[in-house]
Formats: C-alpha cells, sequence, structure tokens
C-alpha cells in the first residue's frame, strides 16, 4: 500500500490518518483520490492487414499506400489502433496461408484479410481460392480474433461459370465464419467513375491499371475506413 499513488498524495499533503478512528475517513478519501488520479487506458489495438500488393502499397511512395493510409484514417478519428502492413506483392491466397502462423503474433487483435487478386491473375482454380481462405480464417479462428474479409470480383473473360464460383467465394466464408465483409477492395474507385463525381479511370489508378494510385487509395480507404473502425470495436468487446 505505502508504494500506491493516492497513498503517498495522501502522505504529502498531510490528510492521511494513522490508525484508528481515522480509517473511514481515509478509506472514503482513498477512493475520491483514485478517481481524481489518472487512470492508464486500455492497450493499443493491433490490426494486421494481410494482403497483396494491393495492401502493400506497391509503386507508391511511403506514406501514401492504402496501410499508412488507413492509419491516418483511424487516427483522425480517434481511434487507438496500429495497422500492421503484412501486405506482400504478387502473394496468392496459398502465400498468405503459408505465413499466418508467424503472422498472428501474441500482439494481434484483429485482421483484415485481402487475397485473391493474384489468384485471378494466374487463372488459379476458384476451388484452390475457397480452401486457402478458409483455412486462413480457420487459423484465425482458433485464436478468436475479428476478421473483416475484403474481396475482389473475378472479371468476365474468365467465363460466367468460373466468375460465379470465385465470387461466391468471399460471402459464402464471411457466413460461414462470421467475419466482416468488403466485396471489392477496388469498387470505390469504380463507383468513382461511375458517378457524378465523372473522374477518369487514369486519374486514381497507375499506369498498371491494376494498382490505385494515391487518390484511389484514398477513396478506397474512405469507403473501408468505417469497416475497420468496427473491426477494431469488436476486438476492444473482446473477440470475434
Amino acid at each position: 500500500m505505502f508504494n500506491n499513488p493516492a497513498y503517498l498524495v495522501a502522505s504529502r499533503y498531510g490528510v492521511l490518518p494513522r490508525c484508528g478512528k481515522g480509517r473511514p475517513v481515509w478509506a472514503a478519501l482513498f477512493g475520491v483520490l483514485l478517481m481524481l488520479l489518472p487512470q492508464t487506458g486500455a492497450a493499443q489495438v493491433q490490426v494486421v492487414a494481410l494482403g497483396d500488393s494491393l495492401t502493400q502499397g506497391y509503386g507508391l511512395p511511403q506514406g501514401e499506400g492504402f496501410v499508412p493510409q488507413l492509419q491516418n484514417w483511424l487516427n483522425e478519428q480517434g481511434l487507438d489502433a496500429q495497422v500492421v502492413n503484412a501486405g506482400v506483392s504478387g502473394d496468392t491466397t496459398a502465400g498468405g496461408l503459408s505465413r499466418i502462423d508467424w503472422t498472428l503474433t501474441p500482439d494481434v487483435d484483429a485482421v483484415i484479410v485481402a487475397l485473391g487478386g493474384n489468384d485471378l491473375l494466374r487463372g488459379i482454380p476458384p476451388a484452390t481460392s475457397r480452401a486457402n481462405l478458409e483455412a486462413i480464417l480457420q487459423k484465425i479462428s482458433a485464436r478468436n480474433l475479428p476478421v473483416l474479409l475484403v474481396g475482389l470480383p473475378a472479371p468476365n473473360n474468365y467465363g460466367p461459370a468460373f466468375k460465379a464460383e470465385f465470387d461466391a467465394i468471399y460471402p459464402d466464408l464471411a457466413a460461414q465464419y462470421e467475419t466482416s465483409l468488403v466485396l471489392d477492395f477496388l469498387g470505390p474507385i469504380a463507383a468513382a467513375v461511375e458517378s457524378n463525381r465523372q473522374e477518369a479511370l487514369s486519374d486514381l489508378m497507375q499506369p498498371d491499371g491494376i494498382h490505385p494510385n494515391a487518390k484511389g487509395v484514398a477513396l478506397v480507404v474512405e469507403a473501408l475506413g468505417p469497416e475497420v473502425a468496427n473491426l477494431i470495436a469488436r476486438a476492444e468487446a473482446g473477440g470475434s
């Protein structure tokens, strides 16, 4: 007790009863002082963003990629959270699965899973992508961590059967594992082009036509930010 801050403050200002009858007075004073002393806040929530080049920030200067822009958005909302960039350019769902175990350190409180784009580019069978994503979610679920699953729709040139099978992966797994869901990482960019903003796709994408530029990333973050805020709230509430 003699190292207790409230006890030391009371001693310093001469309001600490010595013994006997003063003890009820000391108990009341002790409670008041505890309320007046600064309280230690909850630990910062750590969110890992497991993804590919879209997460990693391919082609963008430091500070303009998805993770740093998302971090800035969260800071502006007053949310005490740290976003860890676990994006690897070129990574497939298989690559994400191969590194999920060491990505889930004891400090991780929540996970964003944004994989599948490179599976599409390589024409990997949707059943394989589904199995990999499900294995990732199983490992996260074993830790009782909340998840935001972020997908991408298959292009039409793969044919209707491939597209239907691939596009079903994300809503199916989100329902099965009770994750939050965003169907299209790049959806906000397409919406901006189609809306009254009348922005050309080239204004929001890098010259490769695959990766968003800093302005495009800002639109993505603007749309995904509230979902990540909800993810943080779930983490603070104690898990999935």
